[in-house]
């Protein structure tokens, strides 16, 4: 009769103590339960119930010969699995020369979905309390590095990189757990990332009454009245514009406020350019007519007064809202325009430093004195007047 050996392993981002059926049933079954770990957290909770755990670490012939006349002896394993042991008991099996008793490798607990958000919180804990950099940082001066990942990650999934999106979701994640903790720390309105996790729950279920209620939403617009519904019950706003954050890419947030005057069925009244002294341009909910069309198209009537600066933006505000009234987010659609112009930027580039070099066809040396030629009168804005092309 070889008897049997338990490996238990469990995880510690499950509670102690929240063991499997099976795995109860085989501490209680054994006739001896060992654990090398004194410290273990599962041993104080085994206690508890009535399981006699013994401090102890064995190795492999040791624990084959506890065995003997059939006893049932479980392990319960480190964190690590216990690769010493294992290892051993390997060995002693590939001999030949030992009668082995059976080998069972028993999981007393899983991973649940999002348990590792568990080692993050505990790792950037210590990073907190330990790093020297980290432990004097504030939400204050991370919202640039905030918004600078967010960034990164919207370009990695226009880009297509899953590789990349994976990694700078990572990013984005580390900089929610590190406000949190800091917000631990705060001395008269502290808060936890359970508080920030809670929170998104609470308005996760509440803001989708046909998942978790009775309501019915057979379409995404019956999901999107839900949303907005539960929203306004929730913020009591008085205005659509409340809520939007100024500090968003300008081309966003005409965008955003189009879209929520649209939603209200606002009539609402794009701003003359400066100076111009016509009437507004109307559109019905943000969306522009022929004349602000035509103005985003430099059409129709004359530039308006007021500096580069404002003429410029008048002709940006109607072209973003001619795009979010025909549905395109004007921020991505420039930035997929601004993508492609860095594209031609670098073929300019590889075609300039061709035709400079020595030898190459159509390269001509310049005449002594020659000043190149300039773009417009007294130079472009990218550089001072007669300043070479590769300084502008």
């Amino acid at each position: 009769m070889t008897g049997r050996i338990v490996l238990l392993t469990t995880t510690h981002r499950i509670a102690p103590g929240l063991l499997s059926w099976p795995a109860w049933e085989a501490l209680r079954g054994a006739d001896r339960v060992l654990c090398a770990d004194a410290a273990h957290p599962q041993v104080p909770y085994l206690r508890e119930a009535g399981v006699a755990v013994e401090t102890a670490e064995p190795d492999a012939r040791e624990l084959v010969d506890a065995c003997a006349a059939g006893a049932t002896v479980v392990v319960v394993a480190a964190a690590d699995g216990e690769p010493g042991l294992t290892d051993g008991l390997a060995r002693l099996a590939g001999s030949g020369r030992v009668e082995m008793p059976s080998l069972e490798l028993l999981p007393g607990s899983y991973d649940v979905p999002g348990a590792r958000l568990v080692d993050v919180v505990q790792v950037m804990d210590r990073i907190r309390r330990e790093c020297p950099w980290s432990s004097i940082q504030t939400s204050e001066g991370l919202a640039e590095h905030s918004l600078e990942e967010v960034y990164e990650l919207v370009e990695e999934i226009e880009a297509g990189n899953r590789h990349a999106v994976r990694e700078e979701l990572g990013d984005v994640l580390l900089q929610v757990v590190f406000h949190a903790r800091i917000a631990e720390d705060d001395p008269e309105e502290p808060f936890s990332v359970d508080d920030v996790a809670g929170t998104i729950v609470e308005k996760l279920v509440r803001r989708h009454p046909h998942v978790f209620g009775d309501a019915v939403a057979e379409t995404p617009a019956d999901v999107k009245a839900h949303w907005l519904r539960e929203k306004a019950l929730e913020k009591r706003r008085t205005s659509v514009t409340e809520g939007v954050p100024l500090a968003q890419p300008a081309l966003s947030l005409v965008a955003k406020l189009a879209g929520r005057a649209r939603t209200a069925g606002l009539n609402v009244p794009v701003p003359p350019g400066p100076g111009n002294g016509g009437p507004p341009t109307a559109g019905h909910g943000g969306r522009t007519d022929e004349a602000a069309d035509a103005v985003g198209e430099g059409r129709g009537e004359p530039a308006p007064a007021g500096g580069p600066a404002a003429v410029i933006g008048a002709e940006l505000l109607a072209l973003a809202l001619r795009a979010e009234a025909r549905g395109v987010d004007p921020e991505t659609a420039l930035r997929s325009a601004a993508r492609g112009y860095r594209e031609a930027i670098l073929i300019a580039e590889k075609a300039s430093a061709e035709a400079s070099t020595p030898g190459s066809r159509g390269a001509e040396p310049a005449a002594a004195g020659a000043e190149a030629p300039s773009s417009a009168a007294g130079g472009g804005a990218d550089g001072p007047p007669g300043a070479p092309s590769g300084a502008r």
